[in-house]
């Protein structure tokens, strides 16, 4: 059945729900299509029924806040669907969703895409053995079903989360036997410049500050200096090797290791709509291209959240109230007066969430090699092809990444290059001598998720017709 909406939000962590209170607050119509199984996304994965247990108390308060969020937007009034995957969205603004094997179709007089973002891929050799997955997978069974690893986990990477990770694992009970620190020698240098700015957001710095020393007052080995490492073992990884600085390579036997190098904006959405993107050097990626209200280059089409850029979530869950209230005087439910006077206080928070980010980019970039992976490091996942496979298709002419992908099949598998796609663009453009922004990214088409023969077939005719 067709349905005709005022508001379509994809996605529902803070972002997506705060615009659907803001919206409803202002009598639009919403619907919420989430894929996750409960609101909250993955910063507040589970809140609903974890916030009270003593597991949200070793999440943290700000974990805990979005307990609150969930309940306003669970009575807000917006129709909520879990379990839903948008897989395409036409000009009309029509949007493709499945549901329980089920396909529907909406129309939208506006859409915000509220899609967050994703670990950036960090390919090394052996990251596709067993025995090795991403810090934020690893949070995710902490804040979903309480999953504390019971042997001592091996962590390499930098940045926020890294550090939040580790202190909620030795809270849980778990315990960690090395931390491979891959920030730079000059991390600190790098961070000064933006220290006093940073202060603006002096709650966030003294956050960071105490994880740090309760990492260091439960006894963690750090490595500091680590610029490569890999992981070995038949069929599963038994041991790490890693050197840190000039110095010697060491051997450690190992059965998990957690890796993270930061995380980028989900852009597969607002790439395939065909939204203008620019490339943030400070994040080493790209964002759509959004105003102050997340309005981007096609009207009617909103992005809020660290789909945006990354931020965080309180930021994002501010960035999602100015979207609704651009959305709602777009509709003509709200003065555009009225709109920028809500909008000032918002704004004013905003600016204060942002202030530590340029330290934080400056101090934890991706190591160097996460973009020069060597030949025999599998960088397409899905198609199982090397870096070396990649060099040598490029040496084909000037290949782009869609020339790739037909060479290749690169980024054609089940996740639509959302693993790959950064490598790729990197790889181009270091055996091209150029830089990555004129290199590009795939061109992204639908389906944008994984659909069935058997789902696209239950889309009625009229739906179909549209």
């Amino acid at each position: 059945m067709n349905e005709k909406i005022d508001l379509l939000i994809v996605g529902a962590g803070p972002a997506g729900m705060q615009a659907a209170i803001q919206a409803r607050d202002h009598g639009l119509s919403v619907l919420v299509a989430d894929d996750q199984p409960a609101p909250g996304g993955q910063i507040w994965r589970a809140v609903e029924r974890v916030a009270d247990q003593a597991t949200g108390a070793i999440l943290g308060e700000e974990y805990r806040a979005g307990a609150a969020v969930a309940r306003r937007f669970r009575d807000c009034g917006a129709d909520y669907r879990p379990m839903t995957q948008v897989w395409q969205i036409e000009q009309g603004w029509h949007a493709y969703m499945t549901q329980g094997e089920k396909a529907t179709v909406v129309q939208a007089d506006n859409i915000l895409l509220a899609t967050g973002a994703q670990e950036r891929p960090a390919p090394f050799p052996g990251w596709t053995l067993p025995g090795v997955m991403t810090v934020g997978a690893a949070q995710i069974l902490l804040k979903t079903s309480n999953q504390v690893p019971a042997d001592p986990v091996w962590i390499a990477g930098s940045g926020p989360l890294v550090l939040l990770y580790i202190k909620q694992l030795l809270e849980a009970g778990g315990r960690v036997a090395g931390w491979l620190d891959t920030s730079p020698a000059d991390s600190r240098r790098r961070g000064i410049p933006h220290f006093l700015s940073a202060l603006r957001n002096w709650r966030d710095l003294r956050k960071g500050y105490r994880w740090l020393q309760a990492i260091r007052k439960a006894g963690v080995p750090v490595y500091a200096g680590v610029a490569q490492f890999r992981a070995e073992g038949e069929g599963r990884m038994t041991e790490i090797v890693f050197s840190t600085g000039n110095g010697p390579e060491r051997r450690v036997p190992a059965k998990l290791l957690l890796v993270h190098e930061g995380v980028v904006p989900s852009i597969h959405m607002s790439s395939a709509i065909e939204c203008q993107h620019a490339w943030m050097d400070s994040q080493r990626c790209f964002a759509p291209q959004v105003d102050a209200w997340g309005a981007t280059s096609q009207p009617g089409i909103y992005v809020a959240g660290d789909g945006a850029g990354i931020a965080g979530a309180r930021a994002a869950g501010l960035r999602g109230q100015l979207a609704g209230l651009a959305i709602a005087a777009r509709a003509g439910k709200l003065s555009t007066a009225n709109a920028d006077a809500l909008a000032a206080p918002l704004r004013k928070q905003l600016l204060r969430e942002l202030a530590v980010r340029p330290m934080l980019d400056a101090m934890y970039p991706p190591r160097a090699n996460t973009a020069s992976p060597s030949d025999d490091t599998i960088v397409c996942r899905c198609e199982e092809l090397t870096a070396g496979d990649i060099r040598a298709a490029a040496k084909l002419g000037q290949p782009g990444p869609n020339q790739i992908k037909s060479f290749t099949r690169a980024g054609m598998g089940p996740c639509q290059g959302r693993q790959c796609g950064y490598t790729i663009a990197n790889i181009l453009a270091e055996a091209q001598q150029r830089p990555v922004p004129e290199v590009g990214f795939y061109r992204i088409r639908p389906p944008l998720k994984p659909l069935t023969l058997g789902e696209l077939a239950s889309l009625t005719d009229e739906a179909g017709s549209q």
